[in-house]
């Protein structure tokens, strides 16, 4: 069976979509593992940083993205249903085992999601929020089962923010991992999340558990980086701090550009070695948690 991984902080450019790409490709490329990512922004980067806008526009097209499978969920007696294997799109960057589920800048908000509902429930309160709760409880994990047997890891790349398709794909996730900046504002977003995943915890909706958190480096010595750290330290245990750090390194941005992860594009540069190791330390994690070795090599 395969595992689910959040890739998640509340807080915006954090690094959340440069750590989903280079984890996933690295677990595929140096391990020969089979990855799915998952993008569940409705900003696409996961997916405009894996394929060319044309590809994706075309893809839209056909309705070979997550939106329509999260229609079908919502909307069984929709006309058309199209199986998530043939939405799934293989081997890319021409990396053996590395897949990917595209997003859709018009994934469903909350509103239209509550309007909906609220029709199917036939302004019925209670039946709503079941419905509603039942929804968050049962849509990633009923979208991402057909498949889960067919890979090792699958890495969720999520927006900002809360609401109900990322409490659903974190309850559909075994784990967490937070990217972070050594800033205030980053830690704050951690904070949120840890609220609602707790809540989710409380009502025994989830299991999920965090692996780690991983620190952007600001490249110099900072007091201000040495408290939020500190700080990130005492609330969350020093275990819980990954050992690597993510350099600022031109060689990410420029291969974004390239519609590759920089483990590709540049695999000796600083910031493809940090996330080579990085993929290291997750996957002993996840042996130390599970009692089982992941990598085939």
């Amino acid at each position: 069976m395969g595992y689910v991984i959040s890739i998640v902080n509340m807080k915006g450019g954090v690094g959340k979509t440069t750590t989903t790409v280079n984890l996933a490709t690295s677990f595929a490329k140096d391990y020969g593992m089979r990855v799915l990512i998952v993008d569940l922004d409705t900003q696409i980067n996961a997916t405009l940083s894996l394929i060319p806008p044309l590809q994706f526009a075309n893809l839209r097209k056909e309705s070979r993205t997550l939106k329509q499978l999260v229609e079908q969920l919502i909307n069984p007696n929709g006309q058309s249903t199209i199986p998530i294997q043939n939405v799934i799109q293989r081997n890319i960057c021409k990396v053996n085992g590395l897949d990917l589920l595209p997003g859709n800048i018009e994934l469903y908000n909350d509103f239209l999601l509550a309007t909906r509902l609220y029709s199917q429930s036939k302004s019925d309160r209670q039946d709503f929020e079941k419905n509603w709760n039942n929804l968050e409880d049962t849509l990633f994990k009923s979208i991402l089962q057909p498949v889960l047997d067919n890979y090792d890891l699958m890495i969720l790349d999520f927006p900002p923010g809360d609401n109900m398709l990322t409490r659903s794909g974190l309850i559909a996730s075994n784990f967490y991992l937070i990217p972070a900046k050594p800033e205030p504002l980053s830690v704050v977003g951690m904070g949120i999340l840890e609220a609602h995943i707790k809540k989710l915890k409380q009502s025994n909706r989830t299991n999920i558990a965090l692996l780690g958190i991983v620190f952007s480096s600001l490249g110099h010595a900072t007091t201000m980086a040495t408290k939020v750290k500190n700080r990130v330290s005492a609330e969350f245990g020093s275990d819980k701090i990954f050992n690597t750090e993510i350099p600022t390194n031109v060689a990410i941005a420029k291969a974004v550009d390239e519609f590759q992860p920089v483990v590709l594009t540049e695999p000796n540069s600083s910031g493809a070695k940090a996330f080579t190791d990085l993929s290291k330390e997750v996957l002993q994690r996840l042996a130390n948690t599970l009692g089982t070795r992941f990598s085939k090599n």
